[in-house]
């Protein structure tokens, strides 16, 4: 009887659960996620920062901050994102245009505007009104796109990453430019025209090598041999490969990393916080880290394939496919398997707009999936 009674209620309060998120139109599996992620990302913060409590208040901060965005974006219908977007998409260029002028520069980029209570960068914008600006303008066209509409997209694409990148922040272009190629390939391009827009992109690399500042070139030499400068360029990869070998299958424990904890390894808070996994957790720990990504990427495509509108579809593939690269870029920068760009790890590396920008992207997301019976009503 008692069982019974403790089942009973268990039930009750996963249906009550289940109606309270279905009314604030979050998904509960992605949530679960989204959270475990966040809790596992605060715990190697904690170690990262040297145990600096502040740095984890700060992130738990911006966290909520995040939170209270998704919340809010999860009710935004398609119909207004749709009326939205090209007004986001102009005003995220004109802050870029006044970051140019008027931006605070730091580490040597001029990325920040400086609101007096706290800096943001209006980059972080771009990363979500350039999918919206492409799916608003592919909505109501035949797919495959034309000619005609990839050039239109491709400019929609390439003025805030063209002018992301003469900050500089090649990190955050290439993301902004991956979050709008990723629904470019969505809106189902041909093979033929796939391999040709690949060999576009390698020859502009090609031609784009001689605008590259002289640290930016040292970062792609140094990818193909970090030995060469192993104190200079190389120092951070180097010391990142050596702190995930030297964490073997189980790790050496919890801010006991020797690379981590004696400060060896560089930016170990931030765009290098997976090689601190990697050392202090092992295989193990990575293994888990990945596997929280891969349910996150999984779920949120799942959702955005429910969605029975263009637009809605379009736009969930590349939020759900652009936190992909974030993390393939990541983990690839800090293996050596890709050049450093500065991407930080999703939700887990410390950092302000990012966290934000992720967690309103999620938002988007949710909103997109639970209106989908709404759409055109």
């Amino acid at each position: 009887m008692i069982e019974d009674t403790g089942r009973s209620r268990t039930r009750r309060t996963l249906s009550s659960t289940a109606k309270l998120l279905s009314a604030l139109n979050l998904d509960g599996p992605l949530l679960v996620g989204l959270g475990f992620l966040s809790l596992y990302g605060l715990v190697i913060l904690y170690s990262a920062s040297g145990q600096s409590t502040v740095t984890v208040l700060r992130t738990l901060m911006r966290l909520a901050l995040g939170a209270a965005a998704m919340l809010a974006l999860t009710h935004a219908s398609p119909n207004f994102l749709r009326r939205l977007s090209p007004w986001l998409y102009l005003a995220g260029v004109l802050l870029l245009l006044v970051v140019e002028v008027t931006g605070v520069i730091g580490k040597g980029a001029q990325r920040w505007l400086n609101l007096g209570i706290f800096r943001f960068q209006p980059s972080e914008i771009m990363k979500l009104a350039v999918p919206m600006l492409a799916a608003w303008y592919l909505h109501d066209r035949p797919l495959p796109p034309d000619w005609k509409s990839l050039l239109l997209v491709a400019l929609i694409i390439f003025v805030p990453a063209g002018l992301v990148a003469i900050q500089p922040d090649l990190g955050t272009a290439a993301l902004i430019a991956a979050s709008g190629a990723l629904l470019v390939l969505m809106a189902g391009l041909s093979l033929r025209l796939v391999l040709l827009l690949l060999l576009l992109g390698a020859g502009a690399a090609v031609g784009g090598w001689h605008f590259l500042h002289d640290y930016q070139r040292e970062r792609v030499l140094t990818f193909l041999n970090p030995r060469t400068d192993p104190l200079g360029a190389g120092y951070h990869i180097i010391q990142s490969q050596i702190a995930i070998g030297s964490g073997g299958v189980f790790g050496k424990g919890w801010m006991n990393g020797s690379q981590a904890q004696l400060q060896f390894l560089p930016e170990r808070s931030t765009d290098f916080i997976f090689a601190v996994v990697g050392e202090e957790f092992g295989l193990i720990g990575l293994l888990l880290l990945l596997a929280l990504y891969l349910f996150i990427v999984s779920r949120s495509v799942w959702l955005a394939m429910q969605t029975n509108d263009t637009f809605s579809r379009l736009l969930a593939l590349s939020i759900a496919l652009t936190f992909f690269v974030y993390v393939f870029i990541n983990a690839g920068m800090v293996s050596g398997l890709v050049p450093v760009v500065g991407v930080p790890l999703p939700l887990v590396s410390y950092g302000g707009s990012s966290v934000v920008t992720l967690l309103a992207g999620f938002g988007i997301l949710m909103g997109l999936y639970s209106h989908r019976k709404l759409v055109g009503s």
